[in-house]
């Protein structure tokens, strides 16, 4: 397991390495990534994070998300994350960046320069119980309906990102490339 996040300036500059609490305790810039898998219906692969987890322990997020490692492209590792998170592979393509700021519970702050990644895959997840409490297949305008219904029970990053997604992609360039699926 990871212990330590890789502090970065705006421009995503490698400027130190921090405990990965003392970073969320302080919230300093760092390095992470979120990962969004879509099957060839033009669902999203949603995990419930682990109940034990030390912040939004229990809320339903995008597919899988952390942070690199010093030392290894955010693409690798983000790659490897996914497979002992949920237990799929499939190629990722980067398709947006961006800078958030959010208040947690515990008095935490998320405070991340996240990279978001797209792939697509079928295959059902063997999800890693220390990880991920559940799984489902969701699709976008019943996600986002749900958002604005139930904000709690989502975490801060999903709803960035997706918008992110949302604004990078059309939901007619996910289900056209999800048709590629082998």
């Amino acid at each position: 397991m990871n212990t330590h996040v890789i502090l970065v300036n705006e421009n995503d500059e490698q400027i130190g390495l921090m405990h990965k609490l003392e970073a969320h305790q302080k919230g300093i810039l760092h390095r992470a990534f979120s990962i969004f898998i879509f099957n060839n219906r033009g669902q999203l692969l949603m995990q419930q994070r682990a109940l034990d987890k030390y912040h939004s322990g229990g809320l339903w997020t995008n597919t899988c998300c952390s942070h690199p490692i010093a030392n290894e492209l955010t693409e690798v590792y983000a790659h490897k994350r996914l497979i002992e998170e949920m237990g799929i592979s499939c190629d990722l393509t980067a398709v947006s960046k961006f800078i958030y700021k959010a208040e947690l519970e515990n008095g935490l702050i998320e405070h991340e320069y996240d990279h978001v990644f797209i792939g697509y895959c079928d295959d059902e997840p063997v999800i890693n119980e220390n990880e991920a409490n559940a799984w489902k297949w969701m699709d976008i305008d019943a996600l986002k309906k749900d958002i604005n219904i139930n904000p709690t029970l989502y975490t801060a990053w999903l709803k960035l990102a997706l918008d992110q997604l949302i604004n990078s992609l059309t939901m007619e360039e996910i289900k056209i490339d999800s048709l590629t699926i082998s």
